[in-house]
């Protein structure tokens, strides 16, 4: 059976960023950058009635509550100046594998954009605005003939190496890896020297 989980505004200083201060749940992963942010913000400024909408997801913690989906719409709500903001209260019955799944699942997109509908039915400056990563559907550039040729180029193999590690040494890595610049494998290979 399906549990309806209750709206309410709650006052953004009762409002904290999962960084890890539940005991087994991961801080979030997920960040916004550059270009992808701005549209967000302005799309919050433009309908912030949206929010009503699309709720943070949180855990009461501390007497705080702990966001689980929704970390950056809650960054712009504070740039924003509001003063609370519309959230759902994951139940303290959940377990802390379905707040992992929560994190996670919150950002998964599970479809796929049908461009045919979007480029013929749609307004592209609009798709755009809305913060929908949008091809060029002007097709006066594209050389089909070179599009569909095949590559007959030889590709690099590339090879993986998985490592395991317990809970504790996993996070101490994470951690140290943060303290570097570039991929984890590019970390790897300039640790050992290569």
């Amino acid at each position: 059976m399906i549990e309806l989980i209750k709206s309410e505004l709650i006052p953004i200083k009762k409002l904290v960023n999962n960084n890890g201060q539940i005991d087994g749940l991961p801080k979030n992963p997920r960040i916004i950058k550059d270009h992808k942010y701005l549209k967000l913000k302005a799309s919050i400024e433009e309908n912030p009635e949206f929010l009503g909408a699309r709720e943070l997801l949180v855990y009461a913690h501390e007497n705080n509550f702990v966001i689980l989906a929704g970390n950056m719409r809650f960054k712009v709500a504070q740039e924003l100046n509001f003063k609370e903001i519309p959230c759902k209260i994951i139940p303290s019955s959940f377990t802390i594998d379905q707040l992992k799944a929560i994190v996670i699942k919150d950002n998964v997109s599970y479809g796929s954009e049908d461009w045919d509908a979007l480029a013929n039915e749609w307004d592209y400056e609009q798709l755009q605005f809305w913060g929908l990563d949008v091809p060029n559907f002007d097709n006066s550039e594209i050389d089909l003939d070179s599009f569909f040729e095949e590559d007959n180029t030889e590709k690099e193999q590339k090879f993986k190496i998985v490592l395991e590690y317990t809970e504790d040494d996993y996070n101490a890595i994470e951690n140290e890896l943060k303290k570097h610049s570039g991929s984890k494998e590019q970390i790897f290979f300039k640790l050992l020297g290569l």
